[in-house]
Order: structure tokens, then sequence, then C-alpha cells
């Protein structure tokens, strides 16, 4: 672990991994090396050759027959160098984490957070080039624990030191389903171990204001039998004050709203996976996981109106609840007579129990005109389950490589939402049917696949796919007596090709359609109580949106630098639109409509390695270009993201442009033989957010690590050295002018230990210095 840049990987697909190897502890950093190319392809066990994820292996190797690379790109695969350089494949980079010096004590969160390009903010929203219709995979399967709200919440519990490495697939090919989002994947590989042998790792750590985290993981593996899992524990969160400033034209109105929230949630998890060989070419596997953590928090939020109606107190909420995520699931692989050809089945079931009570209470300075309620109550239960069955087949020849495979789904979502009005006097609660929701939503997806790798020589190879999606979605507003159906058939292409221009110099194309589905709530009419100021609603008429993607890479070294320029182009139609309509003097309603179309493009480079002996670099930009449309409401004038204005007529389209520069940085120095210090910046542009754009914001986090001894470890972090880190948006159009901002808790402090224990030497025997270290490449 001498560095944190990223690994070097092959480019065939190789099998998923399952929760979690042992991080290695920091050593001196290892001599770069130069990637090798063998001869030959590569042959993989059975049991790690996945179609779904490509995920980076982790098997032994050898030579296989034929000459002919199996990957079928026109590229032959490389061997793994650990920590040396980011690996891109003919569909997608592969992000190896494992490595980042803040690994011991991140969160999935943070992983997000140091990949080109991604971007999580404290409130768990993720955004890739710019866009936050972003699909997050576990192990390249749909999560329940990845769905709508649930999202953001699960990144900021879930360790990072779980995750093996992050798959960035911008243009998804045809394996790859449309749940969650139907845009870029990122693919979260989660660790596993085949060294033979047992050993584990202990992670303790303690973080200022109270915060605390701690986990300990192993595995033993002897002969055709493998076990592996983990528990962890994190006392964790990010208190946040917040302003927000409001305008509406019509009636005139000013709003004001200053807020603080704080409480620190406890999560805990456990995982297990186990796999069994039975003889050569068949293996069993199973995996288990489950996570809980609470959603206590107490808040505080002061209103003031003035215009048409003036008013001034302060709501006082007590939040309480709590989240359950669970998954198992189990894999059936069979190699087949013919080099390179297998067969997996594999099932996986996920769910996500949500559960809250907020209890509100109202203090007034200013009587508002209709009295409201002095105290009233909310209770949500949400449920998800997800269920997926897929069948996979791989099969090489001479020149390429065919897969083909199928996939049934269900999601099923369940939504109960109460709200009661607390009389002062009495302290009776009655039930408030204009904000109590009852709503169910069950969609079934059944899908085929096929798609063909093919090397057409030494330099060209071409990879080309077709997906049919067939969905059927059954929606229940049992609140309002409401139920309607929705099916339809989608054909989803995809194409990729790669040119081998020199030994360092790859250039590649890829093209992808996709389609969007609106989520659950995006599709639920019932009007959802937000705060004083805000409620939503969604749209049950919303078509899927359709998304054609383009994108051209040039990668190459340069003074002994890895470097990767992309230029991308992105368009889609049936866009589903954010609109915020005003529906009093003082509330605000968020809605969607699907709209026309919406484009960006931009450039995006990398540039990593070492420059010298003792210092490596990871930088990466992104150079984004967009045009947004939205709908006006009425009124002659409205200003677009860079306060052009423009004229209009009620309910016309009118077309949004900006452009955004995002930069991000990763320094590792090898201070001493035994300290090794990161530094990591991040800058974000502005962005296009809804009806209005989201300012830029910076970050800077600070890492160093201090080996006592081959086993143990200690380590230091400090997360937005210069408490920068905040989020403000801007909201601008014919009748409404808003600006909001949320700043969190930023600089926090964590110092912990990590200590690895067990492990064999080559010839299986005994424990030593050099068994503590990273395992060799293809083994780790």
């Amino acid at each position: 672990m001498g560095q944190t840049a990223y690994a070097q990987t092959p480019d065939k697909p190789v099998a998923p991994a399952t929760p979690i190897t042992p991080t290695a502890p920091a050593t001196a950093p290892a001599k770069a090396t130069t990637p090798t190319t063998p001869a030959k392809p590569v042959e993989t066990k059975p049991e790690e050759t996945d179609s779904k994820t490509g995920t980076v292996g982790k098997a032994e190797t050898k030579p296989a027959a034929s000459d002919t690379p199996a990957n079928g790109s026109g590229e032959p695969p490389s061997v793994t160098v650990q920590g040396e350089r980011p690996s891109n494949r003919i569909d997608r980079q592969v992000y190896d984490v494992k490595a980042d010096v803040a690994s011991t004590n991140g969160t999935a969160a943070d992983a997000l957070n140091n990949i080109p390009s991604v971007s999580v903010d404290p409130d768990g929203t993720v955004s890739l080039r710019g866009s936050t219709k972003v699909q997050i995979l576990i192990d390249g399967k749909p999560s329940a624990m990845m769905q709508g709200d649930n999202r953001g919440a699960s990144l900021n519990a879930m360790p990072s030191h779980d995750i093996e490495s992050i798959e960035v697939i911008n243009n998804p090919g045809a394996q790859f389903g449309n749940e969650g989002g139907g845009g870029p994947i990122l693919n979260l590989v989660m660790r596993r171990n085949r060294q033979p042998g047992g050993f584990g790792v202990v992670n303790a750590n303690a973080g200022s204001a109270g915060r605390y985290n701690s986990a300990v993981s192993g595995s033993y593996h002897e002969g055709p039998f493998g076990i592996q899992g983990g528990i962890n524990f994190r006392h964790d969160g990010r208190n946040s004050v917040g302003d927000s400033v409001r305008t509406l034209t019509n009636p005139d109105q000013h709003s004001t709203q200053t807020s603080s929230s704080a409480g620190l949630n406890n999560s805990s998890g456990i995982n297990a996976a186990i796999t069994y060989n039975v003889g050569t070419k068949d293996t069993l596997a199973a995996n288990f996981s489950y996570a809980r953590r609470n959603n206590d928090n107490k808040s505080s939020d002061h209103y003031l109106n003035f215009g048409q109606i003036n008013n001034d107190y302060v709501r006082s909420t007590q939040r309480g609840g709590e989240s359950t995520n669970y998954s198992w699931g189990g894999r059936y692989d069979h190699k087949g007579d013919i080099n390179g050809e297998i067969m997996r089945v594999d099932l996986r079931v996920s769910g996500s129990d949500n559960a809250s009570s907020n209890a509100y209470s109202n203090v007034y300075a200013i009587n508002p005109a209709s009295f409201p309620d002095v105290h009233s109550k909310q209770n949500n239960a949400n449920n998800i389950k997800i269920v997926d069955f897929t069948g996979d087949y791989e099969r090489p020849d001479d020149q390429g490589l065919l897969k083909m495979g199928y996939k049934i789904a269900n999601n099923k979502s369940e939504f109960d939402t109460s709200f009661f009005n607390i009389d002062p006097f009495s302290n009776v609660a009655t039930l408030n049917p204009l904000r109590t929701n009852s709503y169910n939503l069950d969609e079934a997806n059944i899908a085929l696949y096929g798609s063909y790798q093919l090397r057409l020589n030494e330099k060209w190879g071409v990879l080309a796919g077709l997906r049919t999606e067939y969905t059927h979605i059954d929606i229940q507003q049992l609140t309002q007596g409401i139920e309607a159906t929705n099916h339809y058939i989608n054909y989803i292409p995809s194409f990729f090709a790669s040119y081998k221009a020199s030994d360092d110099t790859t250039i590649r194309f890829s093209y992808a359609h996709r389609i969007r589905r609106a989520n659950a709530n995006e599709l639920n009419p019932f009007v959802v109580y937000r705060d004083d100021f805000n409620e939503s609603s969604g749209n049950p008429k919303l078509k899927p949106a359709q998304t054609d993607s383009f994108e051209l890479a040039y990668e190459t070294r340069v003074i002994g630098l890895d470097m990767n320029i992309r230029g991308y182009y992105r368009t889609e139609s049936d866009s589903i639109l954010t609109r915020q309509i005003p529906i009093s003097s003082t509330v605000v309603r968020t809605t969607l409509e699907n709209g026309g179309g919406n484009h960006s493009s931009g450039i995006e480079f990398t540039l990593s390695g070492k420059l010298t002996p003792k210092l490596s670099i990871n930088t990466s930009g992104n150079l984004l270009f967009i045009e947004q449309k939205i709908l006006t409401t009425s009124g002659p004038r409205i200003l677009n993201a860079v306060g052009q204005e423009i004229l209009t007529t009620s309910g016309q389209e009118i077309t949004r442009k900006a452009s955004s520069l995002s930069l991000r940085g990763r320094f590792n120095y090898q201070l001493t033989e035994q300290d090794q210090l990161q530094i990591s910046l991040n800058a974000q542009g502005k962005t296009l957010s809804g009806e209005g754009y989201r300012q830029p914001n910076s970050t800077a986090n600070f890492s160093l690590r201090h080996t006592i001894t081959p086993s143990l470890n200690l380590v230091l972090n400090v997360t937005d050295v210069f408490n920068s880190n905040k989020t403000e948006t801007i909201v601008d159009t014919d009748t409404l002018k808003e600006r909001n901002t949320r700043r969190y808790d930023g600089r926090l402090i964590y110092i912990g230990l990590s200590y690895r224990f067990g492990g064999v030497t080559p010839s299986g025997a005994g424990n030593n210095r050099q068994e503590m270290r990273r395992p060799p490449p293809g083994q780790s």
C-alpha cells in the first residue's frame, strides 16, 4: 500500500468480489513496475468470471492454450500491477480504492469522492459529470439500500474498508439493466480474498465531537472451501445549519427560513460469504448482509413572512426512527469444456425497511392570520424489496467472446405516511387526511441480452450488444383510491471499439442507448408535506426518458505518467424535468413533468503515476457544457443560470446553458519508510440544478499513516481542513426567486489503529513480515 494510485486490472471480465478482504498495513512504497503483457491470454476458475460486473479478479492465472486474447478487444490482457495505474477496459474504468490511506475509517461516500468526476454531497447526493441520474450497483446488482432517499444515508454508513474497487461505467453495455436511474453506473465491488489460510483485520477509530467507528473482518480458505465476513459499527453524522431567502412575485411575498439540525446516529452491519468448489468445474456460493441505523435528530426552523401574510415563529422538530437493510443470495457457476466457457445462475434478494416519527412544536412571536397547529406529528414507514434473478453464459471462440443472458426482477415499494394534528389543550391527536398518504408500486422487469466482443486484428477490437426489456408497473394510490397500470418494451443497443495505437497508447469509442424510468417517489401523485414552506408530489403519467451517450477516449503515457483524455456527448429526450410552482403566498410545490430534450458534453482528463520515487499523484478534471430546458409558469421575465434576461410567454419552454470546470487532486508523499502523507483537493464548478443552479464549492482533506509494526498502523485523517464545505442553490424563475444555503460540520478529525493478523507464506506455513504486505498481483 505504498501508493494510493489506482490498480491496473485485466481487460477480461472476472468475478465479482464478495465482502470482505482485509486491508494490508502501509509499508514503504513499492518500486514502480511497468505492466507486463503475457504472451497468451489468462484462464480463470469458474467462480472468478462475471459477465455482470467485469470486476477486478484476484484469481491465480495460467496461460491458455489459444494465442487469441479471450477479451476480444484487440488488447492482450495485462498482469495486475498493484497500486500503479488506472484500469481502462473497453467498456469501463476500474479504480482501486482499497489503497487509499483514509480507507480504514472512511465511508463509501468518501471513497466515491475520490473517483474522477464523481461528487457526493454531505447529504449523500451523488453526481457524475454534473448529472445526479446515477445508478449505483453493489457487485453488479441493484440493491434496495441504494434506492430513493435511502441511498444517501446508506453511502454515509457503509465503511469504505469493505470496498475493493469502484467501476465507472459511463456508457453501460447490454448486460446492464436500467433500474434505479438508467444512466451511468457506479458499481461498488466489495472485497474478497482467496488466499489459502486465515487472516483478518481490526480497525478502531475515534473522531471529534464523540464520533467513533470500528470494524473486524476476516477470511479462511482451505481446499475447495472458503468463508469470509465482517462486523462494523459507526457513531457518526453531520450537523448542519442553513438559511433560505424566497420572494414570490405573484402575489408579492417575502419569506426567510433559518434552520439548524444536530444528531449523531448509530449504524452497524454484519456480512458473510461462503464458496465451495464442487470438483473442478462447479462452484456454489452464498452471501448474506444485514445493516441497521437509527435516524434520531433534533432541528429548529425560524420562519419569517411579510407581505400579504405576516408571521414570525419557530418550529422545533424531534425526529426518531430506524432503518434496516438486508440482502442474501446464492450463485452457481459451471465451467464448460471449452477454455473460458462458463454459465452462471445468480439470485439476489435485498430489502430496506425505514420507519421514522417527527414531532413538531411551533412557538409564535407573530401569529399568522389563520392559526396553524401548535403541535403536530408525522409518522413515515417506507419498505422496498428487490428480487433479482439472472442467468449468464459466456463462450469464447478463436476471435472473440459471446455473451448471452436473461434477467427476471421485481421491485416492490410501499409508502405509508400519517400526519396528526395535536390539540394544544387536550393533547388529543387527530388524523389530518390532507397530509396522510398510503401508496404502493410494483414494478416487474424481464430482459434478454446478447453481445459479442471481437478481435479484428492485433490493433482493433469491438464489442456490440443489444438488450430487450419489458417493464410492467402497477401503481396503487390507496389514500385517493387511484390505480394505474403501465407497460412497455424497450430495445437498448450499445457499441464499443478500441484501437491499440502503440504499447502505451489506446483509443476507445463507446455508444449506449439507455432509458431512465421514474422511481416510486417520482410516480406518486400525492402531495407530501416537507415543511411549512415546501411540499412535493410525483406524477404517475411520467414517461421514461430516452438517452443516447457517446464517448471518445485517448489513453497514453506522458513522462512516465498515465494520461487519459475523454470527450463525451449526451442527449436526452422526454426529459423528466423538475418544476417549482407557488401554490400560495408562502408555499412552493416541487413536482415533475416530461419536457423536451437536454444536452451535455464535456472533456474529462486524468493524470496519475509517480513523479518521484516518493511522490505520486492522481489528478483529474472535467469541463462540462450543459443545455437544459425548463417550463415557465407565468410572467414576461426570466433569468437563466448566467444572469441573462429572456423574454417569454406563459408556459413556454425555454433553454438554459451553462459551463462548469471541476478539478480534483490527490498527492501522496512517503515522508519516511514508516510515514505516508496524503492530501486531497476537490473543487466543484457551478452546475444547473432543477430550475436554478448550484454554486461552486471546494474541500481539502489530509491523511497520515504511520507504520508501527508490519502488522499495526496508526492513521490520522482530517476532513474539510478549511471548513469550506457548503451547498448553495439559486432558483430564478418568472414567479420565484430563491437562495438556499446549507453548511455542514466540515473539519472532522479521526485517529485510529489498523491491525492485521494471520496469513501464510508462499509455502503455506508460518507468519513473517512478507506475508503482512499486500499479496502479489492476482492473489489479493
